[in-house]
């Protein structure tokens, strides 16, 4: 596989940044999304196929050239005011839908600040998924803003496991050290348990401990999804880190997965049986997955394409 030596970061025009979600199953009507790529680069992102649909690589690439959404705030201000003259509602906004709002260069940046100043100017719900405590960098602005939930994301508190698929990430327990103070603070949040990986994180003890931990840092939810492998890009990379790290388990995912995206029901049905149990046994509230089968990536990538004029300028920062 090909690295890169270090990170690029392009600066991109967007056209719009709200994106319209049309799916009546999700929980929002919109979503935003300040970057394209991510740093975390885990191996299991469903997201890394809409590096190919831009012509860069769905490797390495995706987490080594980084675009940056350099008018975002002005874009979601422009298209709220849109909205505001035509009568037309926006609903509710889902920021991280496709890459982590907080990922590093977001402390350079601040892309992910600004739309939130924009949001907390005009007063629209909002929800946030990340893996990274520098949300609390903006604990400001998100008592300013009616947040419906903060959603850190957490698959695993197994060190081995945490290292060799998403070693770019914070560590696990401090994800829940971030929900422990986002809800002393007032801001609703909780754990997004994914993706749940079969034969990694997905047995009993495993899960027993996330969600006593999620209990003892004062997560007021509790999220499971499930390992999509949701198109051929990113089905072989997640493929070859397997091979890498787990080789044994490489025979049990390629027959699970052989013709479908996602795991078979007949495996995750007495899981989320386990799950549901540990919930109500530990008192937790159990709130329905962000991912939807009905808005899958071929949705994303197909949004891409509107989304921006490429600015011709690579550099580092």
């Amino acid at each position: 596989m090909k690295l890169l030596a270090r990170i690029q970061y392009e600066p991109i025009t967007c056209k719009t940044i709200l994106n319209e979600v049309k799916a009546p199953s999700m929980p929002f009507e919109k979503s935003i999304n300040p970057y394209r790529g991510c740093q975390h680069g885990c191996s299991f992102c469903y997201a890394r196929s809409t590096h190919s649909f831009l012509g860069l690589e769905a490797d390495d690439s995706f987490q080594n050239h980084i675009l940056l959404k350099a008018n975002a705030a002005e874009a979601l201000e422009q298209q709220v005011k849109r909205a505001a003259r035509s009568g037309k509602p926006i609903g509710r906004i889902a920021i991280g839908t496709a890459t982590d709002p907080y990922q590093p260069i977001e402390a350079k940046m601040q892309l992910t600040r600004q739309c939130l100043e924009v949001l907390a100017k005009h007063r629209l719900p909002t929800s946030i998924t990340t893996r990274s405590p520098l949300i609390l960098r903006d604990l400001d602005l998100l008592k300013e803003i009616p947040i419906t939930s903060v959603n850190i994301s957490i698959s695993t508190l197994d060190r081995g496991v945490w290292r060799n698929l998403e070693p770019a990430t914070p560590f696990p327990m401090k994800r829940l050290e971030t929900v422990q103070r986002l809800t002393e603070a007032g801001v609703p949040a909780g754990i997004f348990m994914a993706p749940i990986l079969p034969l990694l994180t997905d047995r009993l003890e495993d899960l027993t401990e996330l969600i006593q931990q999620a209990v003892a840092h004062k997560a007021q939810f509790v999220m499971a999804s499930y390992l999509r492998l949701s198109t051929s890009a990113v089905k072989v990379w997640f493929f070859e880190t397997l091979r890498r790290h787990y080789p044994e388990l490489v025979p049990a995912y390629a027959d699970m997965y052989a013709g479908s995206a996602k795991a078979p029901r007949h495996y995750r049905d007495p899981i989320q049986a386990e799950i549901h149990s540990l919930l109500t046994r530990h008192g937790l509230h159990a709130k329905e997955p962000l991912q939807s089968s009905k808005v899958g990536v071929q949705e994303t990538v197909l949004r891409i394409e509107k989304e921006f004029e490429p600015v011709q300028l690579t550099l580092p920062i």
